[in-house]
């Protein structure tokens, strides 16, 4: 059984109670909330292991939630997944761009989403990789303390970031495709593929000097990413 906390921030008591029952069954421990100035104060006192944040909520909306917990350096790597009815893309872009770490569109199966709660708290659990950390160029990872720095300075990523930005660096020089990067970073093979891109061009806004000109970060194009030092891109 497991022993996590969740925060539900749903605002429609019929779908809270079937996520708060569905997570119950799988052994979390679950605390709600109904609209977003009480999800932000009750993360900030809970300091919850993962956040499940409904989009359009009453008082502040779900992105509004999520920037200020993102900004908020006690609350900022609690992983966050985001509920949304919208169809429209932008809207998922700009929850990720936030720093959320998964989203699900409503309507969903309860089997989808205790796969994706199970993936993003595994995700930021601490690594336990024989190798305990890597060097490339000026990045450095120490996976036992789950530390980057770069130039000497720590970065400060989500726990997605850290997650997808481990996986590149332990195959650096390896071109990962869209689809494996899912497999192994939200362990399902069957996505959205834009997640990746997005949690990409977040990455590469921290650890490249120029974005347009990656020399860590690569697009292989029609392949996928890959880490590997260059001091010029090709």
């Amino acid at each position: 059984m497991h022993s996590e906390r969740i925060l539900v921030v749903e605002d429609e008591e019929a779908l809270s109670d079937i996520l708060r029952d569905a997570l119950k069954r799988h052994g979390y421990k679950i605390e709600r909330a109904f609209d977003g100035d009480t999800g932000l104060e009750m993360a900030e006192k809970l300091l919850p292991d993962l956040i499940i944040l409904d989009i359009m909520l009453p008082r502040m909306d779900g992105w509004e939630v999520c920037r200020r917990l993102k900004e908020n350096k006690k609350t900022s790597a609690i992983p966050i997944i985001l509920l949304t009815a919208r169809r429209d893309e932008q809207d998922v872009v700009a929850g990720l761009d936030l720093g959320a770490d998964d989203y699900i569109r409503k309507p969903f199966s309860l089997i989808e989403l205790a796969a994706r709660v199970r993936s993003v708290l595994r995700r930021s659990k601490a690594n336990n990789n024989k190798e305990n950390s890597i060097k490339i160029g000026p990045l450095e990872m120490d996976f036992e303390r789950q530390i980057v720095s770069l130039w000497g300075e720590n970065l400060d990523l989500s726990p997605t970031e850290y997650h997808l930005l481990e996986i590149l660096a332990r195959n650096k020089e390896r071109v990962l495709s869209r689809e494996e990067l899912l497999a192994k970073g939200w362990g399902y093979y069957l996505g959205d593929s834009r997640t990746v891109d997005v949690h990409i061009s977040r990455l590469r806004r921290k650890i490249e000097e120029d974005p347009e000109n990656p020399k860590l970060l690569h697009t292989v194009r029609g392949r996928g990413y890959m880490i590997k030092w260059k001091e010029k891109s090709a």
